[in-house]
């Protein structure tokens, strides 16, 4: 065949591109059974965080939450462990761990109807927290799109140290 020449061979639609039969297929999924099912194991991780919330819904970025605090004054809600938020937190963030978020929801019960921004250390534990506070009452929720790593990525300000 020359170049240019339009004619259909049967191995795809102009002869450029090969079509496989259903045997083919199998047998390269066979051969290729660890690539494939990786394929398929990161596609289903990605549908599931972008679903369930791991920067999903709610998630605002660095700069996002930045503008919000100074523009609604949103209080910013860490819930990493003492421990974790004595290694770095957002400046004027209360830290109130996810375990004991129910029995301290009362110091934070006169903001229910103000914007609240949810903090952890990559946004995974964040997401559940919000979760928690909506079921409270807590209307504007929001939580901080990679935890306070994205906000140290971002080159933002962190203050070390327990609130005093």
């Amino acid at each position: 065949m020359r170049i240019g020449d339009q004619r259909n061979t049967g191995s795809g639609p102009i002869g450029v591109f090969p079509t496989f039969s259903m045997e083919h297929r199998l047998e390269f999924i066979q051969q290729n059974l660890f690539l494939v099912l990786l394929a398929v194991g990161s596609g289903t991780a990605l549908i599931v965080l972008t679903v369930r919330g791991g920067g999903g819904r709610n998630g605002l970025s660095p700069t996002q939450a930045t503008l919000l605090i100074n523009r609604e004054d949103a209080r910013v809600i860490d819930v990493r462990s003492a421990d974790e938020y004595a290694t770095g937190h957002l400046p004027e963030s209360q830290n109130i761990p996810l375990d004991q978020l129910e029995a301290r929801a009362g110091e934070i019960g006169n903001l229910k109807d103000s914007p609240l921004i949810v903090v952890c250390q990559t946004g995974t534990r964040a997401a559940g927290a919000c979760r928690r506070l909506e079921k409270l009452g807590f209307g504007k929720v929001s939580q901080l799109a990679g935890g306070i790593g994205g906000w140290r990525a971002a080159g933002l300000p962190v203050r070390k140290g327990a609130k005093k």
